[in-house]
């Protein structure tokens, strides 16, 4: 059966309903239900092997997002995130993709980079010149002695570039750009071994100081594409989600909000799978003012009834080593997924960004901000006012027809709310 068909009324199921739709869709088995009811991860032993000083688990709601449709193959998505209405949008957006039109994904390049700095460099010209005498030697000498198992999987080094840094102070700065295909893997324990590994012989053949290594979150080198094309059968909301899109491509006070938004759909899938949102985060957010201002990450246009939106950006994960190996829920939440490679997991969590992103600029061109976010938050409010299980289905209705009415509501909004219901509860 179909995803459309068996998802339908998903999120209108209760917890066991949720799983066992999982489970009958072929996604999860009998064991990852046990591990799900139990609340994941219980055991403190793997938290003493990641981090320091432990004191237990910081829990994050893990949901999932449905109808997704990337390059004609159904994905059910593992968000692990605790804001309001993101898995919501999320769904019901990609539902109206998948009615109307289409998202292809595609990975342009294969390389991550890693920087070996030389701070200050008496003659730039010698310096250049010889490094790219041994760049060939180079390169092999690092794929034999540390990258070896990259070069056994189809990767390795690649590349050795040399950039010239003004620092404005009548010397240059030497910076060499490692370049490596690290296939599955995030690869940043790799680059960093092998930019180390590289920092004597380069001293050697140049007769200058490395003053450090380090990779870099800025990888323009390895980019992913989401397009969505989609008809929506109104040429006056098109022109009015390519006028929003325009905003935040031309004032970064609008892109930081809009692209803040498309991470809300990016790092939920990042921390369910283990991977680092924060390198992630920081890549997106570079490349967004790699032009030297910051912009939107996402583009909308649109042709009459028509609508295409993309999203070009440096998203390097991994679905092997690290966290995303060790974490029981972050293999689970790739077993959901069925992805096997790196490459597939960026080109998902583009897709989902970029979809989250339209999501959220069809509600502000339309319902607005209020209405479209803070219905969904109503729960949220009411269990901050301390509404007991009985006392819910009364407070949420009351709050959906004051935020109807006067079109918004607080937490002192829900706390009044219960009060006075209370009181007339009162005998």
């Amino acid at each position: 059966m179909k995803h459309a068909e068996l998802f339908k009324g998903f999120s209108k199921l209760n917890h066991k309903q949720r799983l066992n739709i999982l489970k009958t869709a072929g996604l999860i088995d009998d064991a990852d239900i046990t591990y799900l009811e139990k609340g994941g991860l219980q055991n403190i032993d793997l938290g003493e092997k990641f981090v320091e000083n432990v004191l237990g688990y910081f829990q994050i709601p893990l949901g999932v997002a449905t109808n997704f449709l990337i390059n004609d193959k159904e994905f059910i998505i593992p968000m692990a995130v605790e804001e309001t209405s993101i898995i919501a949008a999320a769904s019901k957006t990609a539902k109206w993709v998948r009615d109307n039109g289409s998202i292809k994904t595609e990975i342009i390049g294969t390389d991550i980079i890693g920087q070996i700095q030389f701070a200050k460099i008496k003659n730039f010209e010698i310096f250049e010149k010889n490094i790219l005498l041994q760049k060939k030697y180079l390169i092999e000498l690092a794929n034999k002695e540390v990258a070896f198992g990259m070069v056994a999987r189809g990767g390795g080094i690649t590349d050795l570039r040399v950039r010239k840094i003004d620092r404005g102070d009548d010397y240059f700065m030497g910076v060499i750009h490692v370049h490596m295909n690290p296939c599955d893997a995030m690869g940043a324990n790799i680059i960093n071994q092998v930019c180390e590994f590289l920092k004597e012989p380069l001293q050697q053949f140049t007769n200058e100081s490395v003053t450090m290594c380090i990779l870099s979150n800025l990888v323009d080198t390895k980019l992913t594409k989401a397009t969505v094309t989609l008809n929506v059968h109104d040429p006056v909301l098109a022109l009015k989600i390519e006028e929003a899109s325009r905003f935040a491509e031309l004032d970064p006070y609008r892109a930081t909000t809009n692209n803040k938004g498309v991470l809300n759909g990016i790092d939920p899938i990042l921390v369910a799978t283990g991977n680092d949102w924060r390198a992630v985060e920081a890549g997106i957010h570079s490349y967004a003012a790699i032009s030297g201002q910051y912009k939107s990450i996402t583009k909308w246009r649109a042709n009459g009834e028509t609508l295409t939106g993309e999203i070009v950006a440096p998203i390097i994960v991994g679905t092997v080593g690290g966290v995303t190996t060790l974490h029981p829920t972050a293999k689970l939440a790739l077993k959901i997924l069925g992805i096997k490679s790196a490459s597939e997991l960026s080109q998902v969590i583009a897709a989902v960004g970029l979809v989250q992103n339209l999501g959220a600029l069809r509600a502000l061109t339309t319902v607005g901000i209020i209405e479209g976010h803070m219905k969904l938050h109503i729960k949220n409010l009411s269990l901050g006012a301390g509404a007991t299980e009985k006392e819910m289905p009364y407070l949420v209705k009351k709050l959906e027809d004051i935020l109807a009415l006067t079109k918004r509501i607080s937490l002192s909004t829900a706390t009044e709310a219960l009060t006075d219901f209370r009181k007339k509860q009162s005998p």
